[in-house]
């Protein structure tokens, strides 16, 4: 019985891709084997046939089909001869006949929650397209320093690193990180803790989940800023706590507003999110002294203290306790890149085991190849050579974004005292941000209105904010001249 012969017309190459020309033609038969397109046998085209289908080098074929066959996905059938192996490295499960005919499930009436309580903070995931992205939290990759980055990822991959990488590490953290962490990161902040004082999260959002779960219940009282991230709003509502938002003023979270019998203070004492406003010296010893006489505990979120060109950021709120009242919550997404996920809290020893127990039941620990990598990076300076270059480069383009702003009549509600890399925008009174927002995308301008950071507000939202961090420096002020004029057009 002849061999069926798989034609080179499933073959395509994206030569725009970032994916290199051997890795698209493995793609393409490993997808094809497991998904049963091509049975155990089928004679795939040869070396010569597809790289001239391809319009490549028979040597690029050649390798491709060579890593296939070291992968078992194809064999030998002859000097340049391939076919798909006779037992693929697949599943081999089937799938069911009658999966088609299963009957739909009234979902909303079996999950007994709805996580969905927070306005969505929406970013699109094609925002480098867009020629004027004022988006805050995202990255310029142009200041990041990517061939170090893959020389740690390539030390952790050693063999003395990757055997304990590649274990569990059940609840413990990498021991490289921690000890950096301890020992570089908390003192610039001027805190000092110790290893068992150390949990590290997926992110500073993981971090502030974690504490909340300790922390607050049915029953429980919590205290926000308002506006507030929505993420952490949504975290205190969903504990079940009674929640009371505090309008911050231009120096953060007034201590003297807190209500009596509060339990949890969530603050951005540094660098308030989304204002920028800083809390100073002398309002952190009140909100201290306000904690010590209610008995209640302090969150500090403290987070883009790096991005200070300015002036020098304050000591961290956590600096100042001496009773262990404060819980720091740190995040190396901001002054790296977001998608790492990577933070930490700092709270008393007997608080970290029960974190670390009920992080355990989420999700074991962070990837432990990822945690040493950004230990080396920490450690072997790069971290401080990127941030001294981010730096350097925001500060140009706060200056140039500054006076874009005011040439064009904007309100400026809050920008951060030491730097930071976004503006908090106040419109006209009639201004609706979620249209303008909308409306800007058709401009290719990308901003964020304000509206998720008021969780309790009815009606339209005039706040929008303006983050400089992924914008080229020369676009920023076309940008904003499309932002002002969108604005004269929906206030008329």
């Amino acid at each position: 019985m002849a061999l069926a012969t798989v034609s080179e017309t499933i073959f395509f190459l994206d030569r725009a891709s970032r994916i290199g020309l051997q890795a698209q033609i493995r793609e393409t038969v490993v997808s094809a084997v497991l998904s049963g397109r091509l049975h155990p046998g089928a004679q795939l085209p040869s070396t010569r046939k597809l790289a001239q289908y391809l319009n490549i080098s028979r040597i690029t074929v050649t390798l491709a089909y060579q890593e296939l066959a070291s992968q078992g996905y194809v064999e030998t059938a002859s000097r340049s001869s391939y076919r798909v192996a006779g037992n693929p490295p697949t599943s081999g499960l089937e799938p069911s006949a009658d999966e088609a005919g299963s009957d739909e499930i009234d979902w909303s009436s079996k999950l007994r929650a709805s996580f969905i309580v927070a306005k969505q903070m929406r970013k699109p995931l094609d925002w480098r397209r867009y020629p004027y992205p004022f988006l805050y939290g995202q990255m310029d990759p142009s200041l990041f320093d990517l061939g170090a980055w893959r020389d740690c990822a390539r030390r952790a991959l050693a063999r003395e690193d990757f055997e304990q990488m590649a274990g569990d590490f059940a609840a413990a953290d990498d021991v490289q990180l921690v000890s950096y962490i301890c020992s570089r990161t908390l003192p610039s902040r001027g805190i000092r803790a110790s290893p068992d004082e150390i949990l590290v999260t997926v992110g500073a959002q993981n971090a502030l989940w974690i504490v909340t779960q300790l922390l607050l219940r049915q029953g429980a009282h919590a205290v926000c800023e308002n506006p507030c991230h929505p993420d952490m709003s949504a975290s205190l509502r969903l504990s079940g706590a009674r929640v009371s938002a505090i309008d911050v003023d231009k120096e953060g979270l007034p201590p003297e507003t807190i209500p009596a019998g509060v339990d949890a203070v969530f603050v951005t004492p540094s660098h308030h999110s989304p204002t920028g406003a800083t809390m100073p010296i002398e309002r952190r010893t009140r909100l201290l002294t306000a904690a010590a006489e209610q008995d209640f505990v302090i969150i500090e979120d403290d987070y883009e203290f790096e991005m200070s060109f300015l002036a020098p950021p304050s000591p961290a709120l956590k600096a100042f306790d001496r009773s262990g009242r404060v819980f720091y919550i740190g995040s190396f997404s901001k002054s790296l890149f977001p998608g790492l996920r990577l933070g930490y809290l700092v709270a008393p020893a007997p608080v970290i085991r029960e974190a670390r127990a009920l992080r355990a039941l989420m999700l074991r620990h962070p990837p432990g190849h990822l945690q040493r990598t950004a230990a080396y990076f920490l450690a072997l300076g790069h971290h401080d050579a990127v941030l001294h270059r981010m730096r350097g480069e925001y500060h140009r383009r706060h200056i140039v974004m500054a006076e874009a702003l005011r040439r064009e009549g904007f309100t400026i509600a809050g920008s951060s005292s030491f730097g930071g890399t976004s503006f908090w925008i106040e419109g006209p009174e009639s201004l609706d941000a979620d249209l303008l927002m909308s409306e800007l995308k058709q401009d290719g301008v990308l901003i964020e209105s304000g509206s998720p950071f008021f969780p309790e507000a009815t009606g339209q939202c005039r706040f929008f904010r303006m983050g400089y961090s992924s914008i080229p420096r020369n676009n920023i002020d076309e940008g904003v001249t499309r932002t002002a004029a969108r604005v004269r057009q929906l206030v008329v």
